[in-house]
This record gives structure tokens, sequence and C-alpha cells, in this order.
């Protein structure tokens, strides 16, 4: 069963093009991880799904009906990327708050229990630290025993902990049937949590598989080393250094540790892998032509550009 759909979805503002004719079906029971860069169209795609926004041409739907039609709204969940706390308003009776709009809402014992809040019921919001803030924030999502569930970039600002704290809740709400679309620049939490993953760049949709399939579709190899300076080589996509170790991106491994053993270069612990998510969601959105497998299997193909601007006001 389809409960969200984006049909050839486009939003503009003014000149700029947030999203370019995007298709997306979300089926029940899923758990899927949006990536893309900055400027993506991300939340945009979000918010014409809820019905806070409204497209410019194409067609979204929800439960098969409008987003912006309440009997559909009271179905889902949402916590945007900002969101504003009654600074004098305790925990608990924001989260009661909240309960007495739905007819049969989470317990209040259970929900903070569930999203390690339990210890903070009695806590003034506006005294919470930005993490805590941002753990009700998400909380409150699930108050209302949704069908499905939006989360964007929910674990900004959380720490490690607090961060799989918060994953355990979304894997409960899962496990128990629902749907969850989660938009992130942790691919680490994609990977831990998601079964699919759309990949948007420029407004479109670049890649929509499994978090497997998403990896492979790059056909590229990760190859690890330290190495003092390293000589121009054929065949490198792309290169990052962390902690001292510079990695390569390359879709012929054994012909790039040739051509280092070639240059005469002096280098150890070399470390051969498969990719990453990061690594192809890297490949995918700068264009590489590593990218290209994932351009042709992707439902779009690229165009200028960018999220809405944040002056933008809500549409009802």
């Amino acid at each position: 069963m389809i409960v969200a759909r984006a049909i050839q979805a486009t939003r503009r503002y003014g000149e700029v093009t947030a999203l370019d004719q995007v298709d997306l079906d979300l089926h029940a029971g899923e758990l899927v991880g949006l990536l893309g860069p900055n400027g993506a169209g991300k939340s945009t795609l979000l918010n014409l799904l809820v019905g806070l926004r409204r497209v410019s041409a194409g067609r979204v739907e929800l439960f098969g009906g409008d987003p912006r039609d309440p009997a559909y709204r009271r179905q889902i969940g949402m916590t945007p990327q900002e969101t504003g706390l009654p600074p004098t308003l305790r925990v608990g009776e924001v989260v009661d708050f909240v309960a007495a709009h739905y007819p049969d809402a989470v317990p209040r014992a259970e929900l903070l229990g569930r999203f390690g809040l339990d210890d903070l019921v009695r806590r003034q919001t506006g005294g919470l630290s930005g993490g805590q803030r941002r753990r009700l924030a998400v909380a409150l999502a699930f108050v209302g025993r949704p069908r499905l569930v939006f989360l964007d970039e929910p674990t900004t600002g959380l720490d490690v902990t607090a961060r799989r704290e918060l994953w355990d809740g979304i894997r409960h709400f899962h496990a128990e049937g629902g749907t969850v679309l989660l938009s992130s620049h942790y691919l680490e939490e994609i990977e831990a949590l998601a079964q699919r993953v759309v990949v948007l760049g420029q407004g479109r949709v670049l890649a929509d598989d499994t978090v497997g399939a998403v990896r492979d579709l790059v056909g590229l190899r990760r190859v690890s080393l330290v190495v003092p300076e390293l000589p121009a080589l054929p065949g490198v996509r792309n290169v990052s250094q962390v902690d001292g170790v510079t990695h390569l991106l390359t879709s012929d491994s054994d012909q790039l540790v040739r051509d280092l053993v070639g240059s005469g270069v002096t280098f150890s612990d070399l470390e051969i892998r498969a990719t990453s998510l990061e690594d192809a969601f890297l490949a995918i959105t700068t264009g590489s032509p590593a990218a290209g497998a994932g351009a042709g299997a992707s439902r779009g193909g690229a165009g200028a550009s960018a999220d809405a601007p944040a002056a933008q006001p809500v549409e009802a």
C-alpha cells in the first residue's frame, strides 16, 4: 500500500526550482532514508508531502488524498528541522498539550520512556539543552500514534548516546508497523536505520534503491593508505584525508595499487575495501564518471535548483 506519493512533483520559488519533476512512492511499513547535499530539495519534498507547501506542478498524495486535508494529516507525525517549544511549559505539560489533540494518544510516561526523557518530565523546556529540546521535538511526532512519520534531520545537535537512544525509539515505531521517511546528513544514521535510500541532488532523484544496492551502484572501491605526498594517479574519483590517512575512491583498485608502486612513492598501511554509503553518496552527488550508473538508474536527471529560502512563508 502506498501511503505517500510524489508524481512529477515540481516546486519553484520565483526563479529557483527547488524540486524538479520528482517521482517517489512510500509504501506502508518502509523506513526510507532521504539523502542529499544542502540545497538538494529534501526539506521542500517533506513539506509538500505533509501539506505545508503546494506543488507548482505535478501532484502529491497522502494516504491517497490531499496532504492539506486535516483528515489525512491526522495520521502523520512530523519533526521539522526547526521547532519552537513554549519555554515556560514543563516537558510533561507540552506532551499533554499535544496529546490532547488526538483521540488515542500514547501515554506520557510511555512516550518519554521510549525516547529517554523520563527524568525531564518536570523541567521547563526553556531550561533544556539544545539536544534535549531536539529529543522532545522528535518524541512529539509520535504522540498521536501516527501511521507515517516524517523526520527532518532529527538528530542534529545530539551526542552519540542521545542519538542512539533516539534510533531505538524510531526502530520501536517501525517494528510495530509504522512507516518512516527520514532525512539526515548523518550517513551512518541512514545505514543504521534505513532499508531503502533515496538520494536527491539539484532537485531530482539521483538514486532510489536499497542501501546495499546504492553502495554497489557506483562500482567503486576505497583504497586507504598513509602517504607523505600523493602523486597524481589515473582513475581516482575522489580523494579525502582523515586523521592522517588518505582515502581514494577508484573503479579499479588493482590498477591503482600498481600505479602507486610504479610511482616510487613511499606508503604504508594499505587497505582496500568496498565502498560505504558515504562513498556512494559522494560519487553520486558530485556527478563523477563513476556515478553515471546511478543517474541512469534513477527516476530523474540533473537540474539546477536549491532548497526553499528560509524566509518563504508557510502555506496553509
